[in-house]
């Protein structure tokens, strides 16, 4: 039996007071360890910059876990933002994140580097926690309110929602990539993942390959005619007919934040300390990653390790730190790539190191914004070199930090990222070779030619900042829910004259909110 399309539909009797909600697997908090009655403090990313404005300015709310398994949480308000928690237990944790979430589609999705598994108990427990999210969203949204869900963890949620509310604009954010056709068809319940996606309105992908490979997948398993970026939904599983368009919005960063701190005395001063603490080498290159399989640090670390052996680096000269934050530490293969990882660091400073020198500064724990800013402006060469990267957000913001114009960023070709910074000295991680070439042409590059490569990057940059990814990634949502039948070119044409609705004030408070990229402040943006 479909587990997804076997759920009974229902009409809402009642609708919710905020008229701008957004979902997603976790929610902006975590316990405060220095509270006594164990408050929170909020953890702002990317996302938490480009939404909270609107949240505060309007009856927003955020649906999320708390990351506290097996507690009820009332909902609560902190640093203006409404927080509507949703209830994990130990086994949803265990089955729907760490099984369904992170060890079956998470492989799958990043180009099965390790295999995939498929377990039945996981993709129930998955329903489940997708239907529990769905059900608050419909509880707390207002009439016509704006709906904006994100990433791999609630793929079936706009169609549980489009089922109870039709009346609400849904948009669905996928922020790692998407499988090609033929990777994704291994997956048992393909068709119920995309007919989930296929609830929403608005579909956004980080890349254009990301979005084709989506739309291929709709063809192939659905038989739904697309055309362009939209596709036709026809009547039927419990939904009306409807139009989805599923497009590239690549996301980006907090730009002026990220140059004010770079700007800070404090933080240059500490950056200086870095340097000195490992013994001011005249070139410090830097990785910055979460401990996952997908960044190819194990591959990294064999290009610099080959390096120093055949004498083309030299350890008095160069010092790679590796920042390596932990994550789903008690899933076995997040268990081996720290293994290999530590072994290769101890290997490398044992046979290349010397007394009073170390080739490889390992690093296995989080650090906070202001110290990771001091990272980024010690570091001469920053290295991105994931074999398979949604976007890679540290590749922006390294960018973001370099105020003069100088450093340089050695970029793998499988990040998104990768589309945007052409300055950036490219490679191919899965080729050992390549990346040994693109480290020294890093490393040996003249300070003109880095100045060169660094302007350009981050004058682009400069017109992309996350405020303007979220204004964009709303204008065109309200567009296609409010006008659905009209074709829709690459950017949403004028509309014509109609009442008010929460959409349009969802809209209207991110322009007003957000410069225009012409006045955004800065050298650079994207």
């Amino acid at each position: 039996m479909n587990t997804v399309n076997s759920a009974k539909t229902t009409t809402a009797s009642a609708y919710g007071d905020s008229d701008f909600v957004v979902v997603a697997n976790r929610l902006p908090v975590d316990r405060d360890p220095a509270e006594k009655n164990q408050g929170w403090r909020t953890s702002p990313g990317g996302l938490v910059t480009a939404v909270a404005p609107v949240m505060k300015s309007q009856e927003g709310a955020w649906i999320g876990w708390t990351g506290v398994p097996d507690v009820d949480f009332d909902p609560f308000t902190i640093d203006g933002m409404h927080l509507v928690p949703v209830t994990l237990t130990s086994e949803d944790v265990l089955k729907y994140y760490e099984g369904f979430s992170n060890a079956t589609l998470w492989p799958l999705y990043h180009d099965v580097i390790v295999p995939p598994e498929f377990h039945r108990t996981w993709w129930e427990s998955y329903v489940r926690v997708n239907e529990r999210f769905a059900a608050k969203v419909a509880e707390v949204a207002a009439e016509g309110a704006t709906v904006w869900v994100h990433d791999y963890q609630l793929q079936l949620v706009p169609q549980l929602v489009r089922r109870t509310r039709p009346d609400l604009a849904i948009g669905f954010f996928n922020h790692i990539p998407f499988p090609p056709y033929e990777l994704f068809a291994q997956l048992p319940w393909r068709d119920e993942i995309l007919r989930g996606l296929l609830g929403a309105d608005l579909i956004g992908f980080q890349r254009p390959a990301d979005a084709a490979n989506f739309r291929r997948a709709v063809r192939g398993r659905l038989n739904f005619t697309t055309k362009g970026s939209t596709v036709n939904v026809p009547a039927g599983d419990f939904l009306p007919e409807h139009i989805v368009r599923a497009e590239a919005f690549p996301i980006s960063i907090d730009t002026p934040y990220l140059e004010e701190l770079a700007r800070d005395p404090k933080i240059i001063e500490r950056a200086q300390q870095i340097r000195e603490e490992i013994g001011n080498p005249k070139v410090v290159m830097l990785g910055v990653d979460r401990m996952d399989y997908t960044k190819g640090i194990r591959h990294r670390l064999k290009a610099f390790g080959e390096l120093l052996a055949e004498g083309k680096l030299d350890v008095e000269d160069v010092v790679l730190i590796q920042i390596a934050t932990p994550s789903r530490e008690r899933l076995e293969q997040y268990k081996i790539i720290r293994h290999d990882v530590e072994l290769a660091v101890g290997r490398i400073n044992g046979e290349q190191a010397e007394v009073g020198s170390i080739a490889v500064h390992y690093l296995h724990h989080s650090y906070p914004r202001d110290e990771m800013t001091a990272f980024f402006l010690a570091a001469d060469v920053m290295l991105v070199t994931a074999l398979r990267d949604g976007m890679n957000l540290v590749a922006k913001e390294y960018v973001a930090c370099r105020r003069r114009d100088d450093g340089a960023l050695v970029l793998s070709e499988f990040t998104g990222a990768a589309d945007q910074l052409k300055g950036a000295v490219m490679v191919n991680p899965h080729d050992i070779g390549d990346l040994k070439a693109g480290i020294l042409d890093a490393v040996q590059m003249d300070e003109k030619t880095r100045s060169r490569r660094m302007k350009q990057m981050r004058k682009k940059i400069a017109t992309d900042t996350v405020s303007i990814w979220s204004k964009k990634f709303l204008a065109e949502l309200e567009a296609i829910h409010t006008n659905p039948e009209a074709i829709i070119p690459d950017r949403p044409a004028a509309l014509p004259e109609r009442p008010t609705t929460a959409s349009d004030r969802i809209t209207s408070t991110v322009t007003a909110q957000d410069p225009s990229p012409a006045s955004v402040p800065g050298e650079g943006r994207q």
